[in-house]
């Protein structure tokens, strides 16, 4: 399983990443990615609204089935990635570069302190 140690990480299984520029980037764990199953569509429709922790703002489907995304931290959406509209797929192939599921503005930055390291993240998806 891959969980790059530079990145955080919530009990519903998104990753963040917070970037230079003061936009955070929000996608979906590796192992997320492997539950699923192969990703047909990503269907985000909160862009440019602001949201809670922990309210949906999206949803990604699968073969198999169908799940809710969570917003990690109180956040404005400021961008979906565009490459998943003809290319979901991305999700499953390079879920932490490439298939990058949003950018986010934080409502609060200490919000992230509250995120579970890649080790804690282990630790949860191996019980």
């Amino acid at each position: 399983m891959n969980l790059p140690s530079d990145l955080k990480y919530t009990k519903d299984h998104e990753w963040v990443r917070v970037d230079e520029d003061g936009i955070t980037t929000i996608g979906i764990t590796d192992f997320a990615q492997n539950e699923l199953g192969d990703i047909v569509f990503v269907d985000i429709d909160t862009e440019g609204k602001s949201l809670e922790a922990n309210e949906p703002f999206g949803t990604i489907e699968a073969v198999k089935t169908v799940s809710d995304l969570f917003m990690p931290v109180a956040a404005r959406v400021e961008k979906v990635n565009p490459d998943l509209e003809d290319n979901p797929e991305l999700v499953n192939t390079d879920p932490y570069n490439k298939g990058w599921i949003a950018k986010v503005t934080l409502a609060d930055t200490k919000d992230i302190e509250g995120l579970m390291d890649a080790a804690a993240y282990e630790k949860l998806v191996q019980s």
